[in-house]
């Protein structure tokens, strides 16, 4: 029993150091916030939703009788969180800002303050408001624990680790390890089922990583460029030999236009012989035999339009 005891004590030192690290380990994030002297681009969601959390752990723990480790490590965790949000509210815009400030509202205030009334005043006994508190901390781990499967899904789409945190992946796998022991040593089933479930996403997150490890994503702009490039030089090209069709089609349409003119009077002259031959079959058997009767030309006053013959001596 002794030498349990002995282990429950060396997991939760253990578990609280890696702890530490972890609760430090957004100091580069608000270092950049303070060069840039703006919050853009960043959320408060992380910070609110850790002070939120270590507030439960901490209630929990006093509620047990043997849980001091626990008690150490989110007091730590409540002080730099607060840190934390009190930074990102200094240098965040208004909406931001207001945004944030309902989170804190609606979590540490109303969140908190439910489970805590209805935990001293619907229940009695310590042991029992141990049990339900205990229980609220491990839904509420879960889902925190749940919360990194955004990252893995987008791993998996991109086939990019550019955007996971490998060394808070690593941190946060070992600090799972460590309390899982820790609850399981003390037999307690709300410290150590969400820490299993956070070792299993953790693993899964390096296993991710060692995959897709060097493989950055390709841009959106690289991807679409084909597209983009290809339709334009053909619509040029089709640009470029659209005026030599046209004129080849408006030459054609003139030959054909001038040969179609030129048809249409042959037609006009022989429909006009035609009718003149028409009118003299019509004159009759007299003007036929009078066609074959020399006659002697009338006299007229006309000049003789004919050249002159040559006088013979």
């Amino acid at each position: 029993m002794a030498l349990s005891g002995h282990w429950v004590f060396a997991f939760g030192v253990l578990g609280n150091i890696i702890s530490f690290i972890v609760f430090l380990s957004p100091l580069p994030t608000f270092y950049q916030i303070y060069k840039k002297k703006s919050a853009e681009g960043y959320q408060s969601i992380p910070y609110v939703v850790a002070l939120f959390s270590s507030m439960l752990w901490i209630y929990y723990a006093l509620l047990k009788s043997n849980a001091t480790l626990l008690i150490t490590i989110n007091s730590f965790g409540c002080v730099v969180e607060t840190i934390y949000i009190g930074f990102y509210i200094y240098y965040a815009s208004k909406k931001a800002r207001v945004q944030t400030i309902k989170m804190l509202v609606l979590l540490v205030i109303v969140g908190f303050g439910a489970v805590a009334l209805v935990s001293q005043f619907l229940f009695k006994g310590a042991i029992v408001r141990a049990q339900v508190v205990g229980w609220v901390c491990l839904v509420f781990s879960l889902c925190v624990f749940v919360a990194p499967l955004c990252i893995v899904r987008q791993v998996i789409r991109t086939k990019s680790v550019e955007h996971m945190p490998i060394l808070l992946s690593v941190f946060l796998t070992v600090s799972a390890v460590m309390w899982f022991f820790y609850g399981l040593l003390l037999k307690d089933i709300n410290i150590a089922v969400p820490n299993v479930l956070g070792f299993i996403f953790g693993i899964l997150q390096m296993v991710l990583y060692a995959m897709y490890k060097g493989k950055k994503q390709q841009p959106d702009d690289e991807k679409q460029l084909p597209q983009v490039v290809i339709p334009t030089v053909v619509a040029l090209e089709e640009k470029q030999k659209l005026p030599k069709e046209l004129t080849e089609e408006q030459i054609v349409d003139i030959v054909k236009l001038g040969s179609l003119i030129c048809s249409d009077k042959i037609n006009v002259a022989a429909a006009a012989c035609c009718s003149i031959q028409d009118k003299m079959h019509q004159g009759g058997g007299a003007a036929a035999a009078a066609d074959h009767i020399p006659t002697k030309p009338p006299q007229t006053n006309a000049p003789n339009l004919q050249p002159p013959v040559p006088l013979q001596v």
